[in-house]
């Protein structure tokens, strides 16, 4: 049987370029952004952004001179600022973009929403269920457009495997696996002892409503080689889980139509790191879907996937699907009535076109690719297996409540905010 291999066409790639001429505000204006976080996310959509025709970038903000200053010099003629709350403030902003740390994204959302402007929030949406509740409320209530940074979506190629899953072409699908590896030296981030902060960072700023904690390097985080660590700590993320988690299941959710997982079990721990990290260094996570099984893995001291392709594997009954950021690729099963293999390639920049997306739905009032609501699904998906690890408990989750059934696992799915920065609709 020939080997079929199947390419996007280029036209794919107009995705990263604006399809319209102007917002409907005006004939000749564009939509003013103000970016508030400007890490190394930060000045990924920063750049992205600035690809968009229709697009002017108003101000950035950062509680850390060292980014504010690299923003300020890719965007010349920007506001630049410290305190996020100027942005929101400021009427001739329509857009705001949050790259913050995780447990900033609710409440800069949220106010975001409440003055009128529509968002773009990184991932994961929040640092609890009840914040990305709270989130698509605030979307709902005062109308605004809300795209969430699981770029993927707007990719061709994932579009169009989805729409193969649903017509069945690897048959019926009981069991996905996700799974991202990679092999540290176990001295990991070291150990660095608390210490005054930094004279150019804001650290009272930068921890708003998280607990007050001394300063820690590996707290902040900010590494020249990698994604900032803040990550690794309980106060701020949600470890791997939820860092890279919610873009591989938000890929199976989109697939199958948005369904969230009936119950999740975890096992994780820290095997060998030894650094002052609190999330795990070796984690399995099993969600059971109503029509299939789905488990999240991540390991950080073997970097062999054994799967010849992608991050996501899709087991069906006439073969199996592949895939990842770089495309996809179907393997069938042996048999008479084998299905035929094939291959796409990702083509055109992903942030570019999710950016080209949600420039699009601010003219037209639609819902974005990655809607507030489908990312609060993807990131309580990831959030469900942390509670239950930190449980340890089997979790129950009633999706048409949004609540977990077991009530001593409620209380990993709210926290109390530090004053001033509780949430309110």
């Amino acid at each position: 049987m020939p080997d079929r291999r199947v390419f996007l066409s280029a036209a794919a790639g107009g995705l990263t370029t604006n399809i319209f001429p102007s917002l409907a505000r005006g004939a000749n204006d564009k939509a003013r952004a103000g970016f508030i976080g400007m890490g190394r996310m930060g000045m990924g959509n920063l750049g992205a952004a600035m690809r968009q025709e229709n697009l002017e970038v108003a101000a950035v903000c950062d509680v850390y001179q060292p980014n504010l200053d690299k923003a300020a010099a890719a965007a010349k003629g920007a506001k630049v600022l410290k305190d996020f709350r100027e942005i929101l403030a400021d009427k001739s902003i329509d857009i705001v973009c949050i790259s913050t740390p995780d447990h900033w994204h609710a409440y800069m959302a949220v106010e975001a929403c409440k003055a009128g402007k529509d968002v773009y929030v990184e991932k994961p949406i929040s640092a609890t269920i009840e914040e990305g509740q709270l989130m698509v409320k605030a979307a709902r209530k005062y109308n605004r457009v809300v795209q969430a940074g699981t770029w993927q979506r707007s990719q061709p190629h994932y579009q169009q495997l989805a729409k193969l899953l649903a017509e069945g072409a690897i048959g019926g699908v009981s069991f996905v696996r996700t799974f991202n590896y990679g092999n540290m030296d176990p001295e990991g981030i070291g150990n660095p002892p608390d210490s005054a902060p930094p004279p150019e960072l804001d650290w009272d700023m930068w921890l708003g409503p998280a607990p007050n904690r001394p300063y820690n390097r590996n707290r902040f985080g900010i590494d020249p080689k990698a994604f900032s660590h803040f990550r690794w700590f309980w106060d701020y993320a949600g470890g791997m889980m939820t860092d890279w988690g919610v873009h591989v299941l938000d890929i199976v959710q989109l697939a199958f139509n948005e369904e969230m997982p009936r119950a999740i079990t975890a096992i994780g721990q820290k095997n060998y790191v030894k650094d002052n990290r609190e999330t795990p260094d070796t984690l399995q996570v099993t969600y059971d879907y109503p029509r299939f099984i789905a488990t999240y893995e991540n390991r950080f001291f073997n970097g062999n996937a054994l799967a010849p392709y992608g991050n996501t594997a899709f087991h069906g009954t006439k073969g199996t699907l592949l895939c990842d950021r770089g495309g996809f690729r179907i393997i069938p099963e042996r048999g008479p009535n084998a299905i035929e293999p094939m291959e796409v390639r990702a083509t055109g920049n992903g942030n570019n076109q999710h950016w080209a997306n949600f420039m699009e739905c601010v003219k037209s009032r639609q819902k974005p690719n990655s809607d507030i609501e489908n990312c609060f699904r993807s990131t309580s998906t990831c959030l469900l297996g942390n509670i239950a690890l930190r449980s340890k408990l089997r979790v129950d989750w009633d999706a048409a409540t949004e609540k977990i059934l077991q009530p001593e696992a409620r209380k990993y799915s709210s926290r109390e905010a530090r004053k001033p920065w509780k949430i309110s609709l």
